[in-house]
């Protein structure tokens, strides 16, 4: 269930909680790249299950969920008799950290453009004119 701001900003919060405030991971999805982050070598969904003590599909979602947030990279090793298997490793902190905070530019933007036209029609409203129609900013 989706938190209010007000709640957010009242709980205590580590940073891993980035992880699910700005891109709704879940619990797993942290231990699974915490797991990832503490390997010396890229793991593959049965290591992450492992060290995470799940079946191996569910450390598959997980890592599939942090695979498209971006938090972990993906490649493919071949074998010489043919066929493949993947193998998972982190995407560099920096990264992550300058796409977290691209995402929270642009959310900070976007919430000022809501308060202005939040204060402009309820000004309008308060004054007894009628509010101008307003563009959907939903996507």
């Amino acid at each position: 269930m989706a938190r209010s701001m007000s709640e957010q900003l009242q709980q205590d919060m580590e940073c891993e909680g980035l992880l699910e405030c700005i891109h709704g991971l879940k619990g797993l999805d942290k231990e699974c790249f915490r797991v990832m982050v503490e390997s010396d070598e890229p793991l593959t969904i049965d290591d992450v299950a492992d060290g995470v003590d799940r079946e191996r599909s569910t450390a598959y979602r997980s890592i599939q969920r942090l695979y498209e947030s971006g938090f972990i990279q993906k490649e493919q090793i071949n074998y010489e008799q043919g066929g493949y298997y993947h193998v998972y490793y982190p995407t560099d902190p920096a990264e992550i950290a300058n796409d977290m905070q691209r995402m929270m530019n642009d959310w900070y933007a976007k919430m000022g453009q809501l308060i202005q036209e939040f204060e402009d029609t309820y000004e309008l409203l308060a004054d007894g004119s009628e509010p101008p129609e307003l563009p959907d900013t939903r996507e």
